[in-house]
């Protein structure tokens, strides 16, 4: 049931979009168990293979959850994340209330462009906005700093998107925040790992909509925008509650319930 972490089998697309975006939920302290991962993976592929589970050495007793790729919209209305991660948390898994677990999204290169070029640009322009805006994206991911700087760590600053792009390609250490070594997908490793469902919906609507801005804006443009340009145009709830909670949205806060 636990696959080796070297598994990846032909990927299976759900959802109708051109942006694909596949989770990897590293949870922990539950157990390297056969049994539980059956559970959890008859809840995900009961009609159809949607989930595999794998080992990962960073783990001290818990597993890796990955999704199959989903479109957005398949991800927030038609997969079965709440059964999901309520049935962990019930077998005693957690994921932000460890030091070991991260949350990582893969985003299709075929879903930023339709061209090599236009991939390229909209992979410069998403390098230089995580980069311009580390400081909210650092609290937006609930990591510490020294966590950040060992799973996901700053290219660091230039003066625009294409040296950005230029620097990054030739950083073949993958534990940085935004990781350009796989040939059909952007991965964002930045987040720190969650079982609660509003956090995990926030964070997949922001990198969607990070290469939603990347694709359609010019380098100028992107350089232009500040957060509170970013955020005033969200319309999620999910990720307008988080960015409230985690005091990212303009002014307004609200109490959030605790991580897990």
């Amino acid at each position: 049931m636990i696959r080796e972490y070297s598994y990846k089998p032909t990927p299976i697309l759900y959802g109708k979009d051109k942006r694909y975006l596949g989770v990897e939920l590293e949870v922990d302290h539950g157990g390297h168990e056969d049994d539980n991962a059956e559970e959890l993976l008859d809840i995900a592929n009961q009609y159809r293979e949607q989930i595999y589970i794998k080992s990962d050495g960073s783990l001290d007793d818990g597993f890796e959850i990955v999704t199959h790729p989903m479109s957005l919209e398949y991800h927030l209305n038609e997969f079965c994340w709440a059964d999901i991660l309520h049935r962990a948390v019930q077998m005693g898994y957690r994921s932000h209330q460890t030091n070991t677990c991260g949350l990582h999204v893969h985003v299709s290169r075929a879903g930023l462009g339709d061209s090599y070029e236009e991939q390229e640009d909209a992979i410069s322009r998403i390098l230089y906005f995580v980069e311009q805006h580390w400081n909210e994206l650092l609290k937006f991911s609930r990591r510490t700093e020294s966590s950040m700087n060992r799973w996901a760590a700053r290219h660091g600053y230039e003066h625009d998107p294409k040296a950005l792009l230029d620097k990054a390609k030739s950083n073949h250490n993958r534990y940085v925040a935004v990781n350009l070594c796989n040939s059909k997908t952007v991965e964002f490793r930045l987040f720190r790992g969650t079982l609660r469902l509003n956090t995990l919906l926030a964070t997949l609507q922001l990198v969607d909509r990070i290469c939603h801005l990347a694709l359609h804006l010019t380098d100028q443009e992107i350089q232009a925008l500040s957060w509170s340009d970013f955020v005033s145009n969200v319309s999620y709830p999910e990720l307008i509650q988080y960015l409230k909670e985690r005091r990212l949205y303009v002014n307004d806060v609200i109490f959030n319930e605790e991580e897990t």
